[in-house]
């Protein structure tokens, strides 16, 4: 049996990592008694910042009424509100104003793991990793838009 060129065993290990995270990601929206794209749209709130509810479905890829539907579920939840856009009344916008409380506690055990594993890099390492984090988040947005600007 030959051994796979390192480009397939390459693809493999991070096709594996990716498949990994979903379902790390899945189980914490579960644990918290969340969908996975509430728990995906709460994480679009915090690092974006309040916007309205066509952003937040752009973002998350869902049409109207979908989007409607996620925001009422996380409205009735306590995880955001819609208030009036500043400058248009006739608008809203969508802010975080809490987390669900579990999830910190339900993501320490894998967050904590990670850690030590960051933790054992070099600070050359560890920039090397972040640089790529980095730089791949924004080729996968961009892949995801042209995507969705040919359907």
């Amino acid at each position: 049996m030959s051994t796979p060129p390192a480009q397939a065993d390459a693809s493999r290990t991070y096709r594996r990592y990716l498949s990994a995270l979903m379902l790390h990601g899945h189980a914490s929206a579960k644990a918290c008694g969340l969908g996975a794209t509430d728990l995906y749209a709460l994480n679009i709130l915090e690092l974006a910042g309040p916007m309205t509810p066509g952003e937040l479905g752009a973002r998350t890829g869902l049409t109207t009424g979908p989007t409607t539907r996620l925001i009422d579920r996380l409205e009735q939840a306590g995880y955001v509100r819609r208030v009036p856009e500043p400058d248009d009344r006739r608008k809203v916008i969508v802010e975080p104003i809490g987390k669900p409380a579990e999830l910190d506690q339900v993501m320490a055990p894998a967050r904590q793991k990670v850690g030590e594993i960051v933790a054992g890099y070099s600070a050359e390492q560890r920039a090397l990793l972040f640089d790529y984090f980095d730089r791949a988040a924004q080729a996968y947005q961009e892949a995801a838009e042209h995507l969705r600007s040919d359907s």
